[in-house]
């Protein structure tokens, strides 16, 4: 079965790259959301198998996104990938504290991002 995977990013150069590597790596479906908000409505309606999310956007940021994704019993079970170029440790200690997933640094090496999200989920060993 195809994974699906949604990418919330404000960064159209971002979402592109992404989307065309997990798609041709991957081979997995992308959706992709320009804002937390879109990224919500989204994550309800397709149920990915994934939320590749920016940490860093304007008015709803990658966090407070997160917070509404855990709150819906809809979204709640969706496993989320914090992207970010936040790599202090303080910020690393606040990422560690919410449930998610992991954390892919940015900038990343696009051919290497499905790999990365495999082993973050497991899903090499599938």
């Amino acid at each position: 079965m195809t994974k699906r995977i949604l990418i919330v990013d404000d960064e159209y150069d971002i979402r592109a790259v992404v989307q065309l590597t997990l798609k041709a790596v991957g081979g997995w479906d992308v959706a992709s959301a320009a804002s937390g908000q879109e990224g919500l409505e989204k994550a309800v309606g397709q149920s990915p198998d994934v939320i590749l999310l920016d940490v860093m956007m304007p008015e709803m940021d990658g966090i407070e996104t997160f917070r509404a994704l855990q709150a819906n019993p809809v979204t709640q079970p969706i496993p989320v990938i914090l992207m970010t170029a936040k790599v202090q440790a303080a910020e690393q200690r606040r990422f560690a504290e919410l449930e998610v997933a992991g954390i892919i640094t940015k900038p990343f090496k696009a051919m290497k991002l499905p790999g990365q999200i495999a082993k973050i989920l497991g899903w090499n060993d599938q």
